[in-house]
Order: structure tokens, then C-alpha cells, then sequence
């Protein structure tokens, strides 16, 4: 992997195992907390906090009154203790506003000012209420309709920034770190493009995240990475978004390099595809960007909700196809080593940095991570001067081998 920026190196020290401190520029060593797998399979005495300096529990959201956030759906009782478990190892605890369900109501909750006055004493309260550390917003997106009924406006990514600037002046906003996790283009504007400037961003946030993931999936018209590492290598219909473009992005419309923090992804995507596409001509070769068959969503691991169910607007949904890293060796695609399982074949693409393993006799090909993706991933992040890395979710990693792997390349 080619460097791409000439910035002089982030120091990537040790965390420290005393409470970092407010508006800390120390690295970001960290991930989310999904609250929904904690009855699941993944209790909170499974974080490895010794190994974060940060977690993100997922997620409060924003309601239909400007006056709460609602923990449903998140084994919300468990935040108490997420806290007390955060702050005795030492690691700092915040909470994940939104989400890509979550996100229904924040164009509302901010589009006036009395509204975002509002706001801001609700989402201080909750911090305050609960003792974080941090909050980290996760509007799935500003200006644009996301989920499918979400309240939008042109003027959401120019009131956001009024509500953070609101929120800062308060008393306890301003102790707070706070962070976004964003797309990989900056906020859209009033004319329905990326920001040119977001540079007023910078001033309020600590750094943003971005959800380098879900790049390509079912809603494509190819089996493509889920988290590309970079795609300037790619030809141009292939180009949809990697670390890479997202970093240049957001640098140039004004968010400093080291402000900004790679997201991170510990599943990939299914695709049904036939061997005739699957292969090269001829060969046993997997071939790259191979059409499927969307009307044949293969089933995910046992995380994956099989039958979609109706989602918060309402609209059935499908499976979703998702295989976390373990449940990608549950599914007899990898042994417990993180390689290809006997009979499975693989391919690994260079230019993004992902690996692809496919069964022909299910015909299931997924695009996922694993520890030489990471790695890389590691290795842009220290090159790169970024702040660090968050990994989706805690939960989908097998004995650390995806966070072991991206902190060693980092030199953390």
C-alpha cells in the first residue's frame, strides 16, 4: 500500500490506563458496543478493555420529542454498568447517538432554535445522568433520507453545526469529547452536493469517525468490497468510496488529518453467485466484480435476522446476509486460524485490500476482513497520521484477531 499523504506520523503511544482526559488528542483505540448483543452472545465481560482506550454503546436515539433519548432496543439498562466497567479499566465510556435506524427524528430536533436549545440540555442531561465521557453522533445523514422516512431538510448540515456550536458552550458540552461518525463525502449541503467547507466542524468535534463499510452490497449491481482500503486503483465505475478517497475528501473540505479516525468492519456481505460467474473462463480463479443474483439473499450468521422482519418505517425487509468474522469459520468458510476453509475458494484484491471467499456448492461469495486487511488498514492509519481506528462492532472479531492485527500495524 502506497502512502498517499506526506504528514508527518501521528505519535501512536501507549494508552495510558488512567481516564483519558477531556478534549484528549490521544489516539483513538476503540469500538462499538452493540447493547442488542449483550443477551446474544456478547456480554460486556467479553470487551477486551485492556486493548481499547475507548467504546461507543449503541445507541440512544433521538425520539419524535425533542426532550429524550430513547435506549429501546438496546438493553439500555446495562449502560450503568457499561460506565462503571469503562472507568475501572481505565478505557473512556461514550454512547452512539442515531444509527442508521436511530436517525428518524434529528433533522426535526435541531431545525429551529428553541429546538436545539432543547436539544442540547437533552443530550447533556444524558451525559451527565450517566457520567460519559463522550458522545458520538451518528446521523445516517444530514440533508439526505437515509433509512427511508427520516425528517430531512437543505438546512440540516448548516443547523447541525449550530446545535454543536450550542452544545460546546454548555457547561458539561464542553468537557465532553465529541465525534460524528460520518459518510465517506462530507455533510451535504443546501444544494444537495458534499460540503466544500466543513472546516467549522473541526472546531467543535474531536474528530470524526468514518463508516468505511457497506461500500458495496446487496443494493449493488456487483459483488464488491465491503470496506475498501483504497479504490483510486480501480477504474472508474469501480470507484465507490475506500479510506483512501474518504480521508482526501474530508482534508480537503477542512477536517484536519488528525482528526479524523477509520472506521473499521469485523463482518462482510453475501452475494448469490453462480460459478459461471464467479470464476474466470476456464480457471478456478475467482474473478473480480462478478454479478449475482439479487433475488437470492444468502442467510448471514446467526446475528442475521432471517426473516428482515418490517423495519421503523414500516417497509418488509429481507435477509440480511451479514457473516460476522467468527460466524464466517461457524459457517465453514474459514478454520479457526482466519484462513479459507478446505474446499473454499479465495481471492485477495490488491487494490482494495480485501479478501473474497466463495463455496460453489452453495454458491455463497462474501466480501469481508480479515487480519492482512487490517493490517493494511493499520498501516494507512500510522502512515497516514489519522487518529486511529473504531471497529463495527466489538462483537464480530474472533479472540481478537482483527483488533490484534490493525493496533500491531499501527504500532500501538
Amino acid at each position: 500500500m502506497l502512502s498517499i499523504f506526506a504528514v508527518p506520523l501521528l505519535a501512536l503511544s501507549a494508552v495510558s490506563a488512567s481516564m483519558p482526559t477531556a478534549r484528549s488528542t490521544s489516539p483513538v483505540i476503540g469500538t462499538w458496543y452493540a447493547g442488542w448483543h449483550a443477551t446474544t452472545g456478547f456480554p460486556l465481560s467479553s470487551i477486551s478493555w485492556g486493548k481499547y482506550n475507548t467504546v461507543y454503546y449503541s445507541f440512544a436515539i433521538p425520539t419524535s420529542s425533542v426532550d429524550s433519548l430513547s435506549l429501546d432496543g438496546s438493553n439500555g439498562d446495562l449502560l450503568p454498568q457499561f460506565v462503571s466497567e469503562a472507568h475501572k479499566n481505565g478505557v473512556a465510556a461514550h454512547v452512539g447517538v442515531g444509527g442508521w435506524t436511530g436517525s428518524r427524528w434529528f433533522s426535526s430536533s435541531i431545525a429551529t432554535s428553541s429546538n436545539r436549545t432543547a436539544f442540547v440540555k437533552t443530550v447533556v442531561d444524558f451525559a451527565d445522568k450517566y457520567k460519559l465521557d463522550g458522545i458520538q453522533i451518528d446521523w445516517e445523514y444530514p440533508a439526505k433520507q437515509g433509512v427511508g422516512c427520516n425528517t430531512v431538510s437543505v438546512d440540516d448540515t448548516s443547523n447541525f453545526l449550530k446545535f454543536l456550536q450550542e452544545l460546546r458552550q454548555n457547561a458539561v458540552g464542553a468537557k465532553l469529547t465529541l465525534s460524528a461518525a460520518v459518510s465517506l463525502t462530507p455533510f451535504t449541503d443546501a444544494s444537495g452536493h458534499p460540503s466544500a467547507d466543513v472546516s467549522g466542524f473541526a472546531k467543535v468535534f474531536d474528530y470524526i469517525t468514518l463508516m468505511n463499510y457497506d461500500v458495496w452490497g446487496s443494493w449493488s449491481k456487483h459483488v464488491g468490497p465491503n470496506a475498501p482500503l483504497n479504490d483510486t486503483c480501480a477504474s472508474s465505475e469501480r470507484q465507490q468510496g475506500s479510506a483512501v478517497s474518504a480521508v482526501k475528501a474530508w482534508t480537503a473540505a477542512g477536517i484536519p488529518v488528525n482528526k479524523i479516525v477509520l472506521g473499521v468492519a469485523s463482518y462482510g456481505h453475501s452475494f448469490s453467485v453462480s460459478p459461471s460467474a464467479a470464476f474466470k473462463p476456464g480457471t478456478k480463479d475467482l474473478a473480480p466484480y462478478p454479478v449475482f443474483d439479487a433475488s437470492k439473499q444468502p442467510l448471514g450468521d446467526v446475528w442475521d435476522d432471517g426473516t428482515g422482519g418490517i423495519d421503523v418505517c414500516g417497509v418488509k425487509q429481507g435477509p440480511g446476509g451479514t457473516f460476522r468474522f467468527w460466524g464466517l469459520m461457524d459457517g465453514g468458510f474459514l478454520n479457526k486460524e482466519g484462513k479459507p476453509a478446505d474446499g473454499i475458494y479465495n481471492r485477495y484484491d490488491e487494490c482494495s485490500d480485501t479478501p473474497y471467499v466463495y463455496n460453489e456448492t452453495s454458491q455463497v461469495m462474501i466480501s469481508y476482513d480479515n487480519p492482512k486487511s487490517f493490517a493494511a488498514k493499520g498501516k494507512f492509519i500510522k502512515e497516514a497520521g489519522l487518529r486511529g481506528f473504531t471497529m463495527w462492532e466489538a462483537g464480530g472479531d474472533h479472540h481478537d484477531m482483527l483488533l490484534d492485527s490493525i493496533s500491531k500495524a499501527m504500532g500501538h
